[in-house]
């Protein structure tokens, strides 16, 4: 079934030709992304998407919706740092333990970083993330290439990747690395690519970029509706 995803689109290089947005990024105030399967179909104004596309499901987001974001540091926030469960939050809290924290909590079974594993996949979902990098496209890590695999996250190389998380501490947000949208998304949306995209509730791109990514509301992997802010 043919979904049009429709917000004000920040588009980043390769994209279909807009107005400039600041910082060389495309915007497109009516925008729409037109989903067929796994695969995008049209990326441009809304009215034509709706006319291209009769009958179509529409889906309309706040804010602005842009390419899906790449996490560099996927290995790292999954295996040296743990994602409480919830039922664990009113002892551990919600946020991903590190360092002394992760220590104190003991050797952890393989049924435990497991499930932690799976749920920080998730979270990582719920920051507009659609690939995440690693040294050959690949992961060596059981556990975390059974679960990758199976969320449908695109694996791409890590050319380019810095070095180091910014102050050493574990972040979800792939926007605190410190890139604009062009060097922080996957790819860019174009037609006959993988529909990988996400939504974030803010105006523009500049603020996106001041606000990061925890502003995410949706996020499209290969055409699946993953994620959704309630």
């Amino acid at each position: 079934m043919l979904t049009i995803h429709a917000a004000p689109l920040v588009l980043t290089a390769g994209a279909d030709p807009g107005t400039d947005a600041p910082g060389g990024d495309t915007a497109v105030v009516d925008g729409a992304v037109v989903v067929d399967g796994d695969r995008i179909t049209a990326v441009g104004p809304f009215e034509e998407a709706v006319e291209d596309a009769p009958g179509a499901r529409v889906r309309r987001w706040p804010g602005v919706l842009t390419p899906g974001l790449r996490q560099w540091h996927p290995l790292w926030l999954l295996r040296h740092c743990y994602h409480p469960d919830p039922r664990e939050a009113d002892e551990l809290g919600e946020e991903p333990l590190w360092g002394e924290k992760l220590t104190a909590l003991g050797d952890l079974t393989e049924t435990r970083w497991s499930g932690s594993v799976r749920r920080g996949v998730q979270r990582m979902l719920r920051y507009g993330t659609t690939a995440v990098a690693s040294p050959g496209a690949r992961f060596r890590d059981p556990l975390v290439a059974t679960a990758v695999a199976r969320s449908g996250l695109a694996v791409v190389g890590t050319t380019g990747a810095p070095g180091t998380l910014l102050g050493e501490r574990p972040d979800l947000d792939p926007f605190a690395e410190g890139y604009d949208l062009r060097g922080t998304v996957h790819a860019p949306l174009t037609v006959g690519g993988r529909a990988d995209l996400a939504v974030f509730d803010v105006p523009d791109g500049t603020a996106l970029r001041e606000r990061g990514a925890a502003t995410c509301v949706a996020t499209v992997l290969a055409g699946r509706l993953v994620y959704r802010a309630r």
